[in-house]
């Protein structure tokens, strides 16, 4: 399957509405905790830093990473493209290796006060729901492309891996950061296959031994694999408090307030 610059962009954005669309639906059919903070005190300032942050992505990062890869592939650059591989099999290693680099580049913004100041404005929303998985800060975005069109060519990831990936990240992170309630017995199973609602809820806790756990987007091998896995909250899904003790005023859920959010107060 070849893939052209010019589709990706319908491909992806048709998957986002999509997933958005349904779990938004869900989500309000089958909570899986109470909302205190209304979709609308929230959802406007949430998708509004996304669109802000499409926007800012096609004006400063104009190669997609879709385009990267069609050149690496031209150009025999990195490392998939150095050895034969079956095209099905480099999909998958390429999304492995794609999905380890964003789990890495999350446990650095945790890591780095300077990198925490702009990751904490997604954390600063006082609820957990489908909107909060398209709420960055738009420097954050801008670094986070620029990582990932530095994996894209170091693993030499073809255009249809990056693609799929895409698309999978995207949709896993409405997904892992949904109200959705799913069954205990369903989520135990899961959560060996995919990031669910309940392990990423774990990640958004004010308590900070709580929100340096459970970083993986879409896959949740990472977390196991080196041991920052926890597999429930200290007091309940449903009693935890999710943001940051420093945001907790309503007005900090305005877009401005937002935005400017990680050049007040100190890194915390």
């Amino acid at each position: 399957m070849d893939v052209v610059p010019s589709t990706e962009l319908m491909i992806r954005l048709g998957c986002f509405l999509g997933v958005f669309a349904a779990l938004a639906v869900f989500e309000a059919w089958f909570p899986r905790r109470d909302r205190g903070v209304s979709r609308g005190r929230r959802w406007p300032s949430n998708v509004g830093v996304s669109a802000l942050n499409q926007v800012l992505l096609r004006l400063l990062l104009p190669m997609s990473g879709i385009a990267l890869a069609m050149q690496a592939q031209y150009n025999q650059w990195g490392m998939l493209a150095q050895t034969l591989w079956e095209p099905w099999l480099e999909v998958v290693v390429a999304v492995l290796l794609l999905d380890l680099v964003i789990y890495l580049q999350h446990r650095v913004y945790h890591a780095v006060p300077l990198l925490w100041r702009f990751h904490r404005m997604h954390h600063a929303d006082l609820e957990f729901d489908v909107s909060t998985g398209i709420r960055f800060h738009p420097l954050s975005v801008l670094l986070s492309g620029l990582i990932k069109l530095a994996a894209i060519l170091a693993v030499g990831a073809s255009p249809l891996a990056v693609l799929v990936f895409e698309v999978l990240l995207n949709a896993t992170s409405l997904f892992n950061h949904s109200n959705l309630r799913i069954p205990s017995a369903v989520d135990r199973v899961l959560r060996f296959l995919l990031v669910t609602p309940d392990m990423h809820r774990v990640h958004h806790s004010s308590t900070p031994s709580e929100a340096n756990r459970n970083f993986g987007f879409n896959f949740p091998w990472w977390d196991r694999l080196f041991r920052t896995y926890r597999a429930q909250p200290a007091l309940g899904h449903t009693d935890m408090v999710i943001g940051l003790a420093q945001f907790r005023d309503a007005g900090e859920l305005r877009l401005d307030r937002m935005l400017s959010q990680p050049f007040r107060g100190a890194p915390g």
